[in-house]
């Protein structure tokens, strides 16, 4: 199943910056086990959407947990649900 994480960064676009590389190192491997459909910061910078396949909500949150993003506190506030894929 798709969960949909609709992400808000914090303020600190200096850790942004120095996590951004192994973030997406971290997504980049995520896509290659299949646990990620899609990835993408919002234009303005305030944060993204991650699309994660995962069994749970459970399984989700954890692979969102587990970001170098989450870790390094990038990650202010998330909403997830699960998503349906039509197109």
């Amino acid at each position: 199943m798709k969960y949909a994480a609709v992400i808000e960064y914090g303020t600190d676009e200096a850790v942004v910056q120095s996590v951004r590389p192994v973030h997406r190192e971290y997504l980049k491997a995520l896509k290659e086990s299949g646990r990620l459909a899609a990835s993408g910061p919002f234009t303005d910078g305030s944060g993204a959407l991650i699309i994660y396949e995962a069994e749970t909500a459970a399984d989700a949150e954890a692979l969102l947990r587990d970001d170098p993003f989450h870790r390094a506190g990038v990650f202010a506030s998330w909403v997830l649900r699960p998503w349906n894929q039509v197109m």
